[in-house]
C-alpha cells in the first residue's frame, strides 16, 4: 500500500500542508495546520464506495479514474 505524507510548511505569512506537491489554503497557526493536515489525512484512508474521479496532478494535468473504495493509502503527518 503507499503511502501519502502531508508535510506543514510556511506559506503566505501563515501555515499550510503540503502533499504530494500541493498546498492547501493558509492557516494562521502551525497547530491549525497541523489540525487540518490530520484531518485531511484521516478523511483519505476512509474506506467508501467505488466511483469514478477526475483530480488534476502538480503538473496540472487532468487525469479520470476508477477509484477502489476499499484501496487507500496509509497517511503520516510530518510536524
Amino acid at each position: 500500500m503507499p503511502k501519502f505524507e502531508y508535510h506543514i510548511i510556511q506559506h503566505d505569512g501563515g501555515w499550510a500542508y503540503m502533499a504530494d506537491g500541493t498546498i492547501s489554503e493558509t492557516f494562521p497557526s502551525h497547530d491549525a495546520a497541523v489540525h487540518a493536515a490530520r484531518r485531511a489525512a484521516g478523511e483519505q484512508e476512509k474506506p467508501g464506495e467505488t466511483t469514478g474521479i477526475v483530480w488534476e496532478d502538480k503538473t496540472g494535468h487532468w487525469h479520470s479514474e476508477v477509484a477502489r473504495g476499499d484501496d487507500h493509502p496509509e497517511t503520516e503527518v510530518e510536524r
